[in-house]
């Protein structure tokens, strides 16, 4: 019996997998396909699809079906109609959560949306209620490789960087939302690689929340970044390392 309940324990573990790389697939399609339609088939002149194309690949979408979602773009090949907007809210605790929709139907979207707050113990606000506490960027990662923190930020204010954050395997280097590219090049000019270079909200100010209400904060955003039309989920929430480590535990 221990022996079944493992094997099905790991099937139920890769149908996940697979459904969440299913998901994924399909919202860099969309991006890429929506990417082309406002900018043009061709990377080198189109950095919002260079970014989509990147992040595709590094998450093992297939060359076909990046090929494929470029051409629904250029119109080479039939394709959806796909409305971009933001969706803005609060979680558990007045936390606030602002998001990059994509759909093909709004009102089935906004439906879900609403649901899907208001089940996780959030709500759907009004355009602009929480928008303002969130300033654009624009956010590049840095692999380490032996680079110091230091060496980084000389090369990054060089190229026009706002600041350097280090995380634990990489560098982020954030810069004015629309600055993003001539700091990428300046950084690719020294000779630096550059694994993501994106637009990203980072907030003004956070909410610390803890205990029930961290459960249900991460039980939304879960939701909402399975929701086939949410591109990207940003939130102010200010969680400790202890509650992640009572949660992962």
């Amino acid at each position: 019996m221990s022996g079944h309940n493992k094997w099905t324990n790991i099937k139920q573990k890769k149908g996940k997998e697979d459904a969440k790389r299913g998901r994924i697939f399909t919202k860099y399609s969309k991006e890429i396909i929506v990417a082309v339609k406002t900018g043009g088939s061709d990377p080198a002149m189109n950095m919002r699809l260079k970014t989509a194309v990147e992040k595709a690949k590094a998450s093992n979408m297939p060359n076909d079906t990046i090929d494929r979602a470029i051409k629904k773009g250029a119109g080479e090949l039939d394709g959806v109609n796909y409305e971009e907007f933001n969706y803005e809210g609060y979680g558990p605790g007045g936390v606030a959560v602002y998001l990059d929709i994509m759909t093909d139907n709004r009102n089935r979207t906004a439906g879900d949306i609403r649901h899907i707050f208001s089940k996780n113990g959030g709500s759907l606000g009004e355009t602009g209620c929480v928008g303002w506490m969130f300033d654009k960027k624009g956010l590049i990662t840095i692999p380490k490789d032996g680079m110091t923190e230091d060496e980084l930020m000389l090369y990054a204010l060089e190229a026009g960087a706002e600041d350097v954050v280090d995380e634990v395997e990489s560098f982020e280097v954030y810069t004015d939302f629309g600055d993003l590219q001539d700091v990428r090049k300046g950084l690719e000019d020294e000779g630096l690689h550059v694994a993501t270079s994106e637009l990203t909200m980072v907030p003004q100010n956070t909410v610390a929340i803890e205990g029930k209400q961290v459960e249900q904060f991460l039980k939304l955003i879960d939701a909402l970044e399975d929701h086939d039309d949410v591109q990207n989920v940003y939130s102010n929430a200010d969680i400790s390392d202890e509650e992640m480590e009572r949660i992962g535990g």
